[in-house]
């Protein structure tokens, strides 16, 4: 029998259409928890973000390698702009029942479960993270308050792992300079939001002369920096006079959107 020998190239392509087909389908595993049906599924990353190289090696090295009483002693203190201003942060997300929101570096939960209060019963909450002892605290309060809207999520530092279209707002609270792979973060969260949805951003302001020099070592980008790597991946800025911002001199506070004309791909 005369055998009909595939070139080369067309093996390659043909396998690395299956090989992103079965990426597309990957489940997205809610830590702690085996993959059921109907769970948020994983985005391949894009080819674009494929190697993006760490813009900031090391940034979470520190939550690997402290106790968690350590973290919980630094975030949820009197003193702390974002722990003082919790509840004007909270009312700024502007949340109602049934939303599905995502509390992106979710720490400590200290907004994990205020949010899981204000979405009720028929919302939900993706507390994800990257750091083990965190996840593992998350899960313990979430048994420990009943919370059954709050989805405990194991992300990765390329991607959140949340499904496409899966949530109405991400909350990202002094998380975006943890960012070692922003562009393929960036694109991960746009592909999460559903058409219209929100970005809620609050992060350290980083100017010469004025922010302290710790600051300046740890916080890699400014805002105008943060805002012009959001509009790259999509986001558009809004300014919603209904929606009052809190009162924060150290952080800032930015309204993104993933644009309503969206195509669902």
């Amino acid at each position: 029998m005369r055998q009909c020998l595939m070139p080369l190239a067309v093996v390659i392509t043909i396998v690395a259409k299956i090989g992103f087909s079965l990426a597309q389908q990957a489940p997205a595993v809610a830590h702690g928890e085996a993959a059921a049906p109907g769970t948020h599924t994983a985005r391949p990353i894009a080819e674009s973000s494929i190697g993006e190289p760490s813009v900031h090696p090391g940034a979470n090295d520190q939550y690997f390698e402290r106790d968690l009483s350590v973290w919980q002693a630094r975030f949820e203190r009197a003193g702390r702009e974002i722990y003082d201003h919790r509840n004007a942060i909270l009312d700024h997300m502007q949340l109602t029942p049934g939303m599905r929101v995502a509390d992106v570096g979710a720490g400590t939960g200290l907004f994990t479960f205020a949010m899981s209060g204000k979405v009720g019963s028929t919302g939900r909450v993706y507390a994800v993270d990257i750091v083990p002892r965190f996840l593992r605290h998350l899960e313990r309060e979430k048994r420990r308050r009943k919370a059954d809207n709050v989805v405990v999520v194991k992300g990765q530092p390329r991607t959140t792992t949340l499904a496409k279209d899966s949530i109405d707002l991400a909350f990202l609270c002094d998380t975006y300079h943890h960012f070692e792979h922003p562009r393929s973060m960036n694109r991960s969260l746009y592909q999460a939001l559903a058409p219209g949805g929100v970005l809620l951003l609050i992060d350290f302001h980083r100017i010469a002369g004025k922010t302290p020099r710790e600051l300046l070592d740890h916080v890699r980008a400014g805002q105008e920096t943060v805002v012009a790597e959001l509009v790259t991946a999509g986001f558009e800025v809004i300014d919603d006079p209904s929606a009052k911002p809190p009162p924060l001199v150290d952080n800032y506070v930015v309204r993104l959107r993933k644009p309503l004309g969206t195509p669902r791909r």
